[in-house]
């Protein structure tokens, strides 16, 4: 017989057990009965709706301080509402799918990035073909008791080749959660065989988003766990920058890969890496891993996400990749990649000789070759720079980054209490709206007359421009006045004729085929910014009270959701900024090309036309400001701006209508691309002393220091 301290010891041991939980149904049952949304439940958690529906449907189990939190309520409700007093409510165990895409056209080859790699080049087709599916290994489970009912694969594919959406994230277990709440079972257990499931089983992938373009390859997002079931180190270590570590050749999972006759980019087998074989036929047969622990997902990009539930990195991947792209490596990356997406470089045309299709040009596009810059819109290491012996200056168009010089200030600006910071949304993405930009190889005149609507860079001397001290020059970052002739892109001399001055170039690169290249680009990023904030509770028909006061919250409301829309905002900011990738790495020679030269899409031209637009927006809507309220800007940091207030509110010194409205031309708070919000508040005395400093509040008014947002 067992002695009572033995007893106790055991009842103790049972005790310091972690609290248990009825089976997820009973959670859902029990939720259900109390009248209680998962919403509003997540809220009262503080978490999110999608970790509840895991929590529901056995995918996942909550973690302390919630797990003690969750138990209580259960037991709360399990009083109330006991499982024989009603029947037992329908739970979310089996997720909806999607309803099946249609069959898209295909194009050969794998969709390699641009912006690293090449691999076998895409040819046009105008049918797709159905691969032959394996059939499922004997002995797997289709189903497990602490998860949802598995959505089985179709037996072909190419009936509805995308029905379980664009990605899924592959867990140690071998669960694969994907969009929509959607779980499959992955048997994989080698890096090959996961291929092979993805391309053959699996119905993942996405339709292309141009009629010209290419498809989606599938990504698969490894945990840790996975990653190291897979044969993968858990960790790439190296004293290299984290995103150019890769495995070395000799390790076994590159010659499992090679070995399987599977190919990797250039880029190697690193935190991203694409897998591929040459298109036979019309097949496509290109797979694309995202390392989780290996860095994949940058924190300063993917905020949190990393960090998340599977099945929650699956929502905010999911739902970035069906509103901008499935991910194909940073966020820059992805930006780039996006332009390409909308504006294929080629498209089928038949051959007037032979009847036969061919690849033609697809107007509008900036087509398959890469195209030199003309030398002042280059860097100084290009090879254009360094053969030809430029010595003529460059292209200057960045972002502003100007402090008032304190002198300046008058007492009435001095003894208001507060500076108030105000950040444009997405200014960038709002400066390529309409913009024209040029599509062909750049032409060099002497001597000519300006036209605005002509894309290009001017030599040009601005320096007789005499402009209000309290502002910003429009022509030059830091805010100075020229000293002499420069170069300036299209915009900025606009906008000097704008003002009213006289523009005589010197000499010029113009470029003769133009277009709104960037449009689409514009519109989708545009679309997917607003409804994601949208669905954070910040909508269009707010006032601008109701407005400054969701925005104070909209992050707390969907952390995930907050992840997405900071994926959106770092595809504007380096997909810009990747017009013009520089040399990286300590290997690089100046006057050498780099990889980046390759693509069609480095554009320095083109990004300086984004950053002009977007300088002159913001020092037209400061002349506006300053001359329907009189009030001038202390600091301008990029797309922040900083101005003294009486209040610690915008409504405090916006200009409005005597109907209430917001006067035009001016800043105006709202929801989308260009309009304003609340970027942070500090007292006038902490501006000040800053700018005695030469230091710039705008970078520190949120509280910390901002990271200056220049494309780069």
């Amino acid at each position: 017989m067992p002695t009572e301290e033995e007893l106790f010891a055991s009842v103790d041991a049972l005790l310091g057990e972690e609290p248990q939980l009825p089976p997820p149904a009973e959670r859902a049952r029990l939720r259900e009965a109390a009248g209680i949304t998962q919403a509003r439940l997540a809220q009262a958690l503080k978490s999110s709706t999608q970790t509840v529906k895991n929590w529901e449907n056995g995918r996942s189990e909550p973690k302390e301080p919630r797990l003690t939190a969750y138990q209580r309520l259960l037991k709360g409700w399990a009083a109330k509402y006991p499982a024989h007093a009603a029947p037992a409510a329908p739970t979310q165990a089996t997720a909806a799918a999607p309803q099946p895409q249609p069959v898209p056209e295909t194009f050969t080859g794998p969709a390699v990035s641009e912006s690293a790699d090449t691999a076998a080049p895409a040819q046009p087709s105008v049918a797709p073909v159905a691969p032959e599916r394996p059939a499922r290994p004997a002995g797997r489970a289709a189903t497990s008791s602490q998860r949802p009912a598995r959505k089985r694969v179709v037996p072909n594919i190419a009936a509805a080749p995308y029905q379980h959406g664009p990605l899924a994230v592959l867990d140690g277990d071998g669960t694969a959660y994907g969009v929509e709440g959607i779980v499959l079972d992955c048997p994989a257990t080698t890096v090959v065989e996961l291929v092979e499931w993805t391309l053959r089983e699996s119905g993942l992938g996405a339709p292309k988003l141009n009629r010209y373009g290419k498809d989606s390859d599938p990504l698969i997002v490894l945990t840790a766990a996975a990653a190291v079931k897979l044969g993968l180190p858990e960790r790439l270590e190296g004293h290299e920058q984290r995103r150019s570590l890769r495995l070395p050749e000799d390790h076994p999972v590159v010659k499992q890969v090679a070995k399987a006759k599977w190919q990797l980019t250039q880029r190697g087998f690193g935190p991203w890496a694409r897998i591929y074989r040459k298109a036979q036929g019309r097949e496509r047969q290109c797979v694309q891993l995202a390392i989780l622990s290996w860095d994949a997902l940058d924190e300063r990009s993917w905020p949190g996400v990393a960090e998340m539930e599977p099945a929650d990195i699956a929502r905010v991947l999911g739902v970035y990749a069906q509103r901008v792209i499935t991910p194909r490596g940073s966020t820059a990356v992805s930006g780039l990649e996006l332009m390409t997406a909308l504006r294929p470089p080629t498209k089928p045309e038949r051959d007037a000789e032979t009847g036969n299709w061919i690849s033609g040009h697809n107007p509008g596009s900036l087509g398959t070759e890469p195209m030199d810059p003309a030398p002042p819109e280059a860097t100084p290491e290009h090879p254009v720079v360094i053969n030809s012996g430029w010595t003529g200056g460059f292209l200057n168009e960045e972002a502003y980054q100007w402090v008032r010089d304190v002198n300046t200030l008058s007492d009435e600006e001095c003894t208001l209490p507060y500076a108030v910071g105000l950040d444009l949304n997405t200014a960038f993405l709002a400066a390529a709206a309409r913009l024209v930009v040029g599509l062909s190889a750049p032409d060099h005149f002497h001597a000519p007359r300006f036209n605005p609507k002509i894309p290009g860079s001017w030599l040009a001397d601005l320096s007789h421009i005499d402009l209000d001290p309290r502002l910003p020059s429009p022509f030059t970052p830091d805010g100075s006045r020229p000293t002499g002739p420069a170069w300036y892109q299209t915009h900025t001399l606009a906008y000097a004729q704008e003002l009213g001055h006289d523009v005589h170039p010197i000499e010029a690169y113009l470029r003769r085929e133009t277009g709104a290249y960037l449009d689409p680009w514009h519109d989708r990023l545009k679309t997917a910014y607003v409804d994601t904030l949208a669905d954070m509770g910040v909508t269009k028909d707010l006032d601008d009270a109701a407005f400054l006061a969701a925005m104070e919250q909209h992050k707390q409301n969907d952390p995930e959701m907050a992840a997405v829309l900071a994926a959106i905002k770092a595809t504007v900011k380096g997909g810009v900024g990747k017009l013009r990738e520089r040399p990286q790495g300590k290997s690089y020679k100046q006057g050498e090309p780099w990889p980046a030269l390759s693509r069609p899409t480095w554009r320095p031209d083109i990004r300086a036309a984004v950053i002009s637009k977007a300088r002159v927006n913001m020092h037209r809507k400061l002349t506006n400001m300053a001359k329907m309220t009189g009030l001038f800007p202390l600091a301008v940091l990029s797309d922040c701006v900083v101005y003294p207030s009486p209040g610690e509110s915008p409504l405090d010194f916006l200009p409005y209508a005597a109907s209430g409205k917001p006067q035009p031309g001016g800043f105006r708070l709202g929801p989308t691309p260009g309009l304003a919000k609340l970027k942070g508040v500090q007292s006038m005395l902490w501006a000040v002393d800053l700018m005695e400093k030469g230091l710039n509040p705008a970078r520190h008014i949120k509280g910390g220091d901002a990271v200056l947002d220049d494309g780069e």
